[in-house]
């Protein structure tokens, strides 16, 4: 159920029962707490999902029984870990970092889960990259974790790239909640939302800051 309040944007949810709810339904293991704490260790940004976002990340691949999936921003790896968890051990997942010095840090963690062979990671502009991943498709699912004014490109990609049935996953789509500010990023990240009914069927989960989930046509 749902009040007017919570329907208008109030959020129940406080640090405390966020604590509970990530140690009950998502508790880490050595591997992903090596991944989640990477960024402060390493003197990275620290915006990589939540425990809760990570694990519903590996449940959406197995409720659509993901095989090959394309994430663009990989950070430290720590959503690759739970991407490439969801997936069947002959799956694959390509993930898109800009920066080689996170890669390198996102390799060492995936290495130390045990997932090299599930998981390459590719550094470079998105732009460049994903156009050199098309042969590797029709992909399962995208996620997509990066620059948010690349969204709209990002999302056109990915519907010529999806099978039927394949989803596209974005988060912060709520954009820090500057979504309706009138300025570049946030008039690229509403067309990244307007765009999406030309091929997909989408939804934006009211997660912290928003979660477009979206099915191909």
């Amino acid at each position: 159920m749902a009040d007017s309040d919570s329907r208008a944007g109030l959020r129940y949810a406080d640090a405390e029962i966020t604590a509970f709810v990530d140690r009950v339904h998502a508790a880490h293991d050595a591997a992903l707490a090596r991944a989640f704490d990477a960024p402060q260790a390493h003197a990275m940004p620290a915006i990589q999902v939540s425990p809760s976002e990570g694990k519903f990340l590996g449940l959406l691949m197995r409720i659509a029984c993901a095989r090959r999936v394309v994430e663009v921003g990989t950070l430290a790896g720590y959503s690759a870990l739970h991407i490439a968890r969801g997936l069947p051990p002959d799956g694959k997942l390509y993930s898109v970092e800009f920066d080689p010095r996170h890669a390198a840090v996102a390799r060492a963690n995936i290495e130390a889960a045990g997932l090299t062979a599930q998981v390459e990671v590719h550094v470079g502009e998105a732009v460049d990259v994903l156009p050199r991943l098309n042969g590797f498709g029709p992909f399962d699912a995208v996620f997509l974790d990066a620059d948010k004014q690349g969204y709209p490109l990002y999302a056109a990609w990915a519907a010529k790239n999806l099978r039927q049935g394949g989803l596209l996953i974005a988060d912060n789509s709520y954009l820090f909640g500057t979504l309706m500010h009138d300025e570049p990023t946030a008039r690229a990240m509403r067309e990244f939302h307007e765009s999406l009914s030309a091929n997909f069927d989408s939804t934006c989960v009211p997660t912290p800051d928003g979660l477009v989930v979206a099915i191909r046509h």
